[in-house]
């Protein structure tokens, strides 16, 4: 007996959603004949060739399995284990990384600030990077991490990410982008890759793509190439380097060609749009900030959550605050799924 949900009816997350058949396809043709191990095949240099076009920057491009471990392992390069790194306090490294950044980083202290929508307050930040700065008593602020797109759904727009990073420059810290849903960024802001990274200040960019139509493999995005021989050695010794490379290479290289990552993320934003359109029409229902990629917040009655519940729908709820869920659509988000929902939730409101 099945103990899956229906497809249609999990919106808890976009790791739900499977692979891209173009990828499921390019890991099948990568199983044909030999390659040499480690990353030193034919098609890890292509993945880095084609990073190194879509940025307009000549890159390096670690690949890994998780997006904790591009996340930890990028930290760990741009922080001693008497920094700090100053994030948002709601952001994934904080809240949801099982303390791999501080594991990685030997010991460096993330610094929560504050701001709305999840996204770090330039004022707040201001005042931290210079808190303590040079006081042996203390630790010493070091990187800056921003997400986009953030954990409540909204994207940092490019003068915002203009703006911390000068902020980070000028204080003498690095920039790192959290960019689990960077797809999505992109495909809402219109920006190209490079002015939202390395042209805004990014050193380093932990490149998703499980979420987005890929079954294993993220990346790292080393803008500034100094940390790069530091990062082959991290992530050898935390045992991200696979031997069989080309597998999650395969991967990348698929969901880089022809732009699929941005129609993939495009998409997911369009159903998140939908969803956030139906849902506007229900007067008992309160939208909760802004859906510019695929997250949507919003405040529910109790019945229509027990409803939703008992209609077999799978979603994140009463984890913030009671009556406030969580929609996240994916690329395999159909119309039809958004539409079946937003019935749901009009019916049971009624």
């Amino acid at each position: 007996m099945s103990t899956t949900t229906p497809t249609a009816r999990i919106f808890s997350s976009d790791n739900t959603a499977g692979a891209s058949p173009e990828i499921v396809d390019a890991v099948t043709r990568a199983t044909a004949g030999q390659a040499q191990p480690y990353g030193a095949d034919s098609i890890t240099a292509d993945v880095r060739r084609r990073m190194s076009e879509i940025f307009e920057h000549d890159v390096d491009v670690l690949l890994v399995s998780t997006g904790s471990a591009a996340n930890a392992l990028s930290l760990a390069a741009l922080t001693p284990p008497w920094g700090s790194v100053l994030c948002h306090r709601d952001s994934h490294i904080n809240n949801d990384e099982c303390g791999a950044p501080e594991f990685y980083t030997a010991g460096a202290k993330l610094v929560p600030l504050g701001g709305d929508d999840a996204k770090i307050d330039p004022d707040e930040l201001r005042a931290a990077v210079r808190h303590k700065a040079g006081d042996v008593h203390s630790v010493e602020p070091s990187v800056v991490s921003i997400t986009q797109a953030t954990e409540s759904g909204a994207v940092y727009t490019l003068d915002e990410i203009r703006t911390l990073g000068t902020i980070a420059k000028e204080a003498g810290l690095r920039l790192h982008m959290d960019g689990a849903r960077f797809a999505g960024a992109v495909a809402s802001l219109g920006c190209t890759p490079a002015e939202l990274t390395w042209r805004a200040g990014v050193d380093l960019l932990s490149f998703g793509a499980t979420k987005n139509g890929t079954m294993t493999a993220d990346a790292i995005v080393v803008f500034d190439r100094s940390r790069s021989a530091e990062l082959a050695f991290r992530a050898k010794r935390a045992g991200q380097l696979a031997s069989k490379m080309r597998f999650h290479a395969a991967q990348l290289d698929a969901y880089l060609t022809d732009d699929l990552w941005l129609r993939n993320a495009a998409h997911a934003g369009a159903m998140a749009a939908r969803l956030q359109e139906g849902l506007k029409a229900i007067p008992e229902v309160g939208l909760l900030g802004a859906a510019d990629a695929n997250i949507l917040f919003c405040r529910l009655p109790q019945q229509v959550i027990e409803g939703l519940l008992a209609d077999g729908y799978v979603f994140y709820h009463d984890r913030w605050e009671p009556g406030v869920v969580r929609f996240v659509t994916s690329f395999a988000t159909t119309e039809q799924d958004v539409d079946h929902l937003v019935q749901a939730v009009g019916r049971h409101a009624a």
